[in-house]
């Protein structure tokens, strides 16, 4: 049984991983083609991505907007979290669905409903537009992370604060965030990680300034290339520190 347990184990493994390995082992890729056979060794391509202008701009436009509207997103969902988890409201059920139902609905359908609503108020397609849409679709997320995460002894000890004489606000700053900073991590990251990724919304709210996968739908367009491989083996690269990093500085601080 042991052997079978291992055997599945490293299928899984393999089926995770194996694309992330192909795509890093042909950013090396010594040809025009990142397909097979393995040509030789070279980082020219990386050479390339870093002195690549509108990359390195798309590149910076992704993590503007990431950080930003997930930082919005998180600031909302904790407080409709905090607010439907400690007072009782009529329709509270109702509210809840509300807040999570974008989760249900198709990032085209939600893009659309944006440009169309975008286009009567005057706001033109831009990354301050893109930036309200991951909001839209990384609010449900947060709310959810953090409502689920909202137990009794968190309950109490705003209302031995409270008790103390502390204010909403400071009940709030200083006893409810630093008791949830593990969930408001992940919430944030996994936020930043959804926008860092999404297509649909960036390609239709933005025009000039465009994010990372948009630029790369660019680069697609002309044939494939190690060049983009390399942009991923970077990315990749990126989100490994940063996990090892929550891993090493927020969860296990935590635990």
């Amino acid at each position: 049984m042991k052997a079978i347990a291992w055997a599945y184990l490293a299928a899984i493994y393999s089926f995770i991983l194996l694309p992330v390995v192909v795509l890093v082992v042909f950013s090396f890729q010594d040809g025009r083609l990142p397909v097979p056979p393995f040509q030789g060794a070279t980082v020219k391509w990386y050479a390339q991505v870093l002195a690549d202008r509108d990359l390195l701009a798309a590149l910076g436009n992704s993590a503007l907007v990431a950080v930003t509207s997930s930082a919005v997103a998180l600031v909302l969902g904790f407080l409709a979290a905090h607010g439907l988890a400690r007072v009782r409201l009529p329709g509270s059920v109702l509210m809840r669905g509300l807040l999570i139902a974008p989760l249900t609905v198709s990032y085209l359908i939600i893009a659309l409903g944006l440009l169309n609503m975008f286009n009567q108020i005057g706001l033109r397609p831009s990354l301050l537009a893109t930036g309200i849409g991951h909001v839209v679709i990384n609010l449900p997320l947060c709310f959810a992370i953090l409502y689920a995460a909202m137990g009794d002894h968190q309950k109490s000890a705003e209302r031995a604060a409270r008790d103390l004489g502390a204010g909403e606000v400071q009940v709030l700053w200083l006893v409810s965030a630093p008791m949830l900073m593990a969930p408001m991590a992940a919430a944030f990251f996994l936020s930043v990680t959804f926008s860092w990724d999404e297509f649909i919304i960036a390609f239709l709210l933005t025009r000039f300034d465009v994010t990372l996968p948009v630029e790369i739908w660019s680069m697609l367009k002309s044939g494939l290339s190690p060049k983009t491989n390399a942009i991923g083996s970077l990315v990749f690269l990126v989100s490994i520190m940063v996990v090892g990093f929550l891993e090493l500085f927020v969860f296990r601080r935590q635990k």
